[in-house]
């Protein structure tokens, strides 16, 4: 365990006592740290941690065990930087970020946990806002886990977790051939729910690919298993079918390859894999028309470090400019090393604190698992609503994960639940789609708000508190206040705030929504 003094030495690392730091003294002082510690130190530090770690109760809910999750991080780059240097390679993990992020959750007051904050800089990489407006407008997307992992059903990390040796498990990959695979009924399922996107998993870190890639390595596709076909095709065809706009998963690592552990002792297999990842991701930008999303995952290597700490293998810009050669327009997540054009939240702890200010989805499966397990159930519908809405009046998008079994079928229980999904959004979408989250901060457990143009929805979680509130005061004078269904609410508004009487008879556990309408356009969040 860790003793005081090496506490404290941690705590310096997250800038204890020292938080109006400028980020070049932060990363100065995070540099002379390092200095003055050997790699065994460093090692010693980062298994501490680890062990420590495991003693910190709420892990999700903790911002403790999140700082301590970015130094120990920093410290496997640090080991990552001093091996590279012997093969006189350059290395960087980009500009020091603006603020880690736990710094950023703590600023926010927020549980949320965005893992990829220090991602190489690219300006002319980056989207413009009007280029990612459709994607911020569209707010609700599904994600799809399936693979040869679906046949073993113990999820989708089973190869790495059992240490199943590759040859072993290409034999059950070799069998895939689902018998009731139907690519439009995702898609329809997906419609049905009130999504607008879909992410389906391409290529876990297995290595095996679910489409006809002759940059597999090792011809490890689904062309060569025994269900002969191409199921990017057929998911992309199906999806735009249904007027979805479509985005594609990749995993740069691959367990199959001794480099993707030790990259710098196995310096030509882990070149080998990134072979790999640069011509699949050009199969995958190339042959299915346009691809709107590209959704990376599992750029850290030998599962230490942080995204960007790997950059000096995957060289992500230049990974990401080749994607957009192909595509453009395609909108990046920020799990390459690259930025990326958004931010993602993964898991289905709560989400709480203020809005953020920038473009970010949540991420999470409502199986329990990713990838199908037969004992998984599907959550509750109020613990679902409850998780997306708290994400929508905080500005982002949700990426809400089903998990087929091996035959491609999406088990009754999750159907169920994202027709009931769909059932709401039907009814209460225009509150939700092509809105953002504000002008006033949520309330947690209370109240918060979407807004578009001179319209306000105000999102009541909980009435009877709501009824001790008074929001926030607005310069523009309201013209109406009402349910969706048109009934009329009261309200009263003054300099010092507003205050809305919802009757009983108006009420609905789930979310109970009001409707403001502006004499004038909202100018966006109040501060």
């Amino acid at each position: 365990m860790l003793a005081e003094q090496e506490i404290d030495l941690i705590e310096r690392f997250m800038f204890k006592g020292e938080q109006e730091l400028s980020n070049e003294n932060k990363a100065e002082l995070q540099r002379k740290l390092l200095d003055s510690l050997s790699n065994e130190e460093i090692e010693d530090y980062a298994y501490k941690i680890n062990q420590f770690q495991k003693t910190v109760p709420n892990r999700t809910e903790n911002t403790y065990w999140f700082s301590l999750q970015e130094v120990k991080k920093l410290m496997q780059n640090e080991l990552n930087r001093r091996k590279i240097a012997k093969l006189g390679l350059s290395y960087t993990n980009g500009d020091p970020a603006p603020m880690s992020g736990a710094e950023l959750a703590s600023m926010l007051k927020s549980n949320v946990r965005f893992k990829s904050t220090d991602g190489i800089k690219c300006a002319e990489l980056k989207l413009p806002e009007e280029d990612m407006q459709w994607w911020r407008d569209a707010k609700f997307g599904m994600f799809i886990h399936w693979g040869a992992y679906s046949i073993i059903g113990r999820g989708e990390w089973v190869m790495n977790k059992e240490q199943i040796p590759y040859e072993e498990y290409r034999k059950t990959a070799m069998s895939f051939n689902p018998q009731h695979f139907d690519a439009n009924n995702w898609a329809e399922l997906a419609k049905s729910a009130g999504m607008n996107y879909m992410v389906m998993v391409t290529r876990h870190h297995d290595g095996f690919a679910l489409w006809d890639s002759e940059g597999s390595y090792d011809n490890y596709t689904t062309i060569q298993a025994d269900a002969y076909r191409d199921f990017v095709k057929e998911y992309a065809e199906a999806a735009r079918s249904k007027g979805l706009k479509v985005g594609v998963y990749y995993s740069p690592m691959d367990w199959r390859f001794p480099g993707y552990f030790e990259p710098v002792e196995k310096y030509d297999n882990a070149l080998l894999m990134k072979k790999q990842c640069y011509d699949q991701v050009g199969e995958l930008m190339s042959r299915y028309g346009p691809i709107d999303i590209l959704w990376y995952d599992g750029s850290w290597l030998a599962h230490k470090g942080s995204d960007a700490g790997s950059a000096w293998l995957w060289e992500p810009v230049k990974l990401n400019q080749m994607a957009r050669e192909h595509n453009p327009k395609v909108v990046i997540n920020e799990r390459s090393g690259w930025e990326g054009d958004f931010f993602c939240d993964e898991g289905p702890h709560d989400v709480n604190g203020n809005i953020i200010p920038f473009a970010w989805e949540k991420n999470f499966s409502v199986a329990g698992s990713w990838a199908w397990q037969p004992e998984n159930q599907a959550f509750p519908f109020e613990r679902v609503m409850d998780l997306i809405l708290n994400v929508f009046i905080r500005d982002g998008n949700v990426l809400l994960n089903v998990a087929p079994d091996k035959d491609g079928v999406v088990p009754d229980d999750q159907v169920e639940l994202f027709r009931k999904i769909g059932e709401w959004m039907r009814e209460n979408g225009e509150s939700i789609y092509g809105t953002r989250g504000g002008p006033f901060q949520p309330v947690d457990n209370v109240y918060g708000a979407t807004y578009r143009e001179n319209t306000v929805y105000v999102h009541i979680l909980n009435l009877d508190e709501f009824g001790k509130q008074t929001i926030p005061a607005l310069k523009q004078s309201i013209v109406s206040c009402t349910l969706l269904n048109g009934e009329q609410v009261p309200f009263s508004q003054n300099d010092s705030g507003i205050t809305i009487s919802v009757p009983e008879s108006g009420g609905n556990p789930i979310d109970t929504i009001v409707k403001l309408v502006l004499d004038a356009d909202l100018e966006g969040v109040l501060s």
